[in-house]
């Protein structure tokens, strides 16, 4: 017995079956006792960007010279249609006069309203004189929950003051005075708040999802509950090690990383089970006992288990060269999650199967012929005739290779063809529901205002003593609605502040592309003042720079992830399968497959949608997932057939491979697809597309790629599909020769 049967043996033995149920058992017990659950570690105002980053050093010279205006900035929008009564100002100035006395939590600032005397207050009114904004200037330290006690103190304060709550008041045009919190703090308040209700929706649904979709195509209630007890173990454990992890400070674990992970876990984690269990389930046929049948099983499978487990946390972890927060703080969460998990499905699943036998696939239990022979003469009946399983897509592949290969080739690379006209967003408001209440106090701010009143940008030069013109040529710019007028800093009075509010939502990529010809500008009317080095005498900090050194480092990243990625699960594909053409055609395929995902997803999202544009994060989320997810079906299916080709021709084996896996692979890439579609159903944009775009990728994998393109270019190759590695395969004269005859 090799090394690997004896420790299969001993898993799936009498004893070491119970000892390895305990072992889960004590592990998800104990580490929750003694550890913190990932959940109670979350922080969700974490910096994206690194302190190097031109707007975060913006930032600290603000910070330094102008603290007066630094913080993070709400903006409470008061609205009242056909106009603001004298009363309702004198209220909006007696609300910032309670605060500048005794201020909020965390507050840093106040706009001192009332020192405002009312004929000068209506100046700052809309031009019909409906909507006015106050602004109330928060710690930047802040998290976003003390920002959201802090803001609930201040609408209880207005509601007191006025007798009415005009933050419940839905209805904008009825004529009531209505209030709105937006600007940075509400869009943070209410982004954090969606993943947070999001978590628990998300889990339930796909918990539902799983099991419905495992009770419709197996028709087993008990087989339906072992891959989610298993994945619910290995959640118990997963959640805390990441807690730990999280509270030593070794990670950064945020709402959105561990909604995401839920998902991932459940739709990845019931893929690998069922890749055994469908193996344990097609020898059951063959064997009496149970336990040879699950040590064939788990002998056979462990290895493409292992190996699809391996190329997703090699993926996953690879996240960790990231610059940007966001990306990096995925990493370990989701790389984490999918390693336990694949330790589970090769040692709790198996003791699970060992322990419950046939009577998991109850009431369609398995038998071997002589089984289903004898319980047939036991209750007087004659034998059940066993269908022989249909091989239509194997037969068509190896009959119709070329074909079947330029028809794969043709349809993926239309839709792939789509993928150069997305546009992309990088506005976190758009990802909101309509109905949210940032997104509405915006909305009013864009319709009576400038929208660039939203988040200004702060532009900041050191003159060195020289008189320039600088606020001229930056009020002479196109995208620019207004330039205040210059503030002196506080450190150095040489450091001059200019806030600027652009004419269009400073959120928009439209806004974010006019960062460096803003740079430039500045540089520009230093230079002709005749201040030296002038590219080291510019700051600009403020939302829309921020997102512009997102966007800067989000392309940074993806040019570096991507083909680390795809060399880690080359040199993976290498070592398991000891064949370069066999890599490159399994890698091509699986990229082609992720562009054709991102084409239909825009032509969906967009023309079925009416969505501008996607979130710019979404490509790299979705390329790391889908090149390592869409990979462990190329896997699963292509062992198989490596396998097999040892003893038949290999278009026998195509045919056998593509009959073998196909049922576990669709079922498992439905249950994928899934779980990522479960995503669409929460009200954030960003998840929505990320879900779908997932979804059909996973889906184009399943369903053309794995059954179409990967056996055809096989039989096509022929053994130079193995090439340079030995091919070990019965000679196709053997057998194909006579058909040639008939």
């Amino acid at each position: 017995m090799s090394s690997k049967q004896s420790k299969s043996a001993w898993l799936t033995g009498a004893k070491g079956k119970w000892i390895t149920l305990a072992v889960w058992v004590v592990l998800a017990v104990l580490l929750n006792v003694i550890w913190p659950g990932v959940n109670q570690e979350e922080i969700n105002n974490s910096p994206n960007l690194k302190e190097d980053k031109p707007s975060v050093q913006a930032g600290a010279v603000a910070a330094e010279e102008f603290p007066g205006g630094q913080g993070t900035p709400a903006l409470v929008v008061w609205h009242r249609s056909g106009g603001l009564t004298d009363e309702d100002l004198k209220q909006v100035q007696q609300l910032a006069g309670a605060i500048g006395e005794k201020p909020l939590p965390e507050q840093k600032f106040v706009v001192p309203l009332d020192q405002i005397p009312l004929p000068a207050l209506k100046a700052q009114l809309s031009e019909d004189g409906s909507t006015i904004v106050s602004t109330i200037l928060f710690n930047s330290s802040a998290e976003t929950d003390q920002l959201k006690t802090s803001l609930e103190q201040f609408k209880q304060l207005v509601k007191s003051t006025l007798g009415a709550d005009p933050f419940s008041i839905k209805d904008a045009d009825g004529g009531e005075l209505t209030a709105r919190v937006t600007g940075p703090v509400g869009i943070s308040i209410d982004a954090t708040g969606l993943f947070k209700n999001a978590d628990f929706s998300l889990l339930l649904s796909t918990v539902v999802l799983v099991l419905v979709i495992l009770l419709l195509i197996y028709r087993s209630p008990i087989l339906a509950l072992i891959p989610i007890v298993a994945v619910g173990f290995a959640y118990l454990v997963v959640s805390p090690i990441l807690g730990i992890m999280a509270h030593e400070g070794w990670i950064i674990a945020d709402s959105q990383s561990i909604s995401i992970m839920t998902v991932l876990l459940f739709g990845a984690g019931t893929d690998y089970c069922l890749f055994l269990i469908s193996r344990f389930r097609q020898l059951l046929h063959e064997e009496e006992s149970k336990g040879h049948a699950l040590l064939r099983a788990l002998t056979s499978s462990s290895g493409a288990i292992a190996m699809s487990g391996f190329t997703v946390v090699l993926s996953l972890f690879s996240l960790l060269l990231a610059e940007y927060g966001s990306y990096h703080r995925f990493a370990v969460p989701f790389g984490v999650s999918i390693l336990i998990m694949g330790i589970a499905s090769l040692t709790l699943v198996p003791a699970l199967l060992s322990i419950i036998g046939r009577a998991s696939f109850w009431p369609f239990i398995p038998r071997t012929p002589e089984m289903e022979e004898q319980r047939a003469r036991d209750k007087g009946r004659s034998t059940p005739k066993r269908k022989e399983a249909k091989k239509r897509i194997g037969s068509l592949v190896v009959r119709r290779p070329l074909v079947v290969c330029i028809a794969a080739i043709v349809l993926l690379g239309g839709l792939a063809s789509f993928s150069p006209q997305i546009k992309y967003t990088y506005d976190i408001l758009s990802s909101f529901p309509k109905d949210m209440e940032s997104r509405e106090g915006y909305d009013l701010i864009g319709k009576q205002f400038s929208p660039g009143e939203l988040a200004p940008a702060k532009l900041m030069v050191n003159t060195r003593g020289k008189n320039t013109d600088l606020k001229q040529r930056l009020a002479d710019l196109d995208y620019v609605d207004k330039v205040a007028e210059p503030q002196q800093g506080k450190e150095n009075p040489e450091i001059l502040a200019y806030d600027i509010e652009f004419s269009m939502n400073p959120y928009s990529i439209e806004a974010i592309d006019h960062i460096p010809d803003l740079r430039k500008t500045a540089e520009a009317a230093l230079q002709d003042a005749g201040v030296a080095s002038p590219e080291d005498a510019v700051w600009i900090s403020g939302q829309t720079a921020t997102q512009y050194d997102t966007k800067v480092t989000g392309d940074r990243d993806t040019s570096v992830i991507i083909p680390v990625v795809i060399g880690l699960i080359t040199l993976l594909l290498l070592v398991y399968l000891r064949s370069v053409v066999a890599t490159v055609y399994l890698i091509a395929t699986v990229i082609l497959s992720y562009f054709s995902a991102l084409g239909l997803g825009w032509l969906i999202i967009h023309y079925g949608l009416g969505a501008d544009a996607i979130q710019g994060a979404i490509p790299l989320y979705a390329f790391v997932f889908l090149v390592a997810l869409g990979e462990d079906y190329n896997i699963f299916m292509i062992s198989s057939i490596w396998e097999k080709r040892k003893h038949m021709p290999l278009k026998e084996a195509v045919k056998e491979g593509v009959s073998e896996t196909g049922a576990v692979i669709t079922s498992a890439g439905i249950i994928l697809a899934g779980t990522f579609a479960v995503l669409a159903s929460l009200p954030i944009q960003v998840l929505v597309q990320f879900g779908i775009i997932t979804a059909l990728g996973v889906l184009l994998d399943t369903f053309l790629v794995r059954p179409f393109l990967v056996p055809a270019i096989t039989v096509l190759l022929g053994r130079w599909a193995f090439w340079p590695g030995k091919a070990e395969m019965k000679q196709e004269s053997e057998t194909a020769a006579p058909s040639n005859h008939g």
